[in-house]
């Protein structure tokens, strides 16, 4: 498959987990991105990003697919324990956050989904405009791995 073909199915995989209730944002970037590298973690490795849908557990703050997206990128630069941080870490990471804050106005779910307070997923709308983040977070995390050669693709 080329970028683009890459990129169109981990987008359409991370939103049709989300879509179908399978996963909320944050497990279905992760889950997602897992997949994409040939899943290096065991399938369990979801339940790390269970906590974290609709703002950390429901309050409303960090956005889950962001925290999803900074799981997704410690899969492939992060660290264990005697490691050195990785040079990438911190800049990669600090890109993620901007562009969902360029793309969304802020990183915070509740400021993301305003126009739908008190909502809780009850209009299509809303679950709508959280299944697109959900899409373009994953995408845009598998664009830099492909970008940054983490990924590999044809031609």
């Amino acid at each position: 498959m080329n970028r683009l073909e890459i990129l169109d199915k981990v987008r359409e995989e991370a939103e049709g987990y989300f879509d179908r209730g399978e996963f909320f944002c944050s497990e279905a970037v992760a889950q997602t991105i897992n997949n994409l590298l040939g899943k290096p973690y065991d399938e369990n490795i979801v339940k790390m990003a269970s906590g974290f849908p609709i703002g950390m557990g429901k309050s409303g703050c960090l956005c889950g697919a962001v925290s999803g997206g900074q799981m997704a990128l410690g899969m492939v630069y992060g660290r264990v324990h005697g490691e050195a941080m990785k040079d990438e870490m911190f800049p990669i990471a600090a890109d993620l956050h901007d562009f969902v804050k360029e793309e969304y106005g802020s990183n915070c779910c509740r400021i993301i989904t305003r126009q739908w307070t008190g909502d809780n997923f009850k209009s299509p709308e809303r679950k709508r405009h959280c299944v697109e983040i959900t899409g373009k977070v994953a995408e845009w995390v598998a664009d830099k791995l492909i970008e940054n050669g983490k990924i590999e693709i044809e031609g």
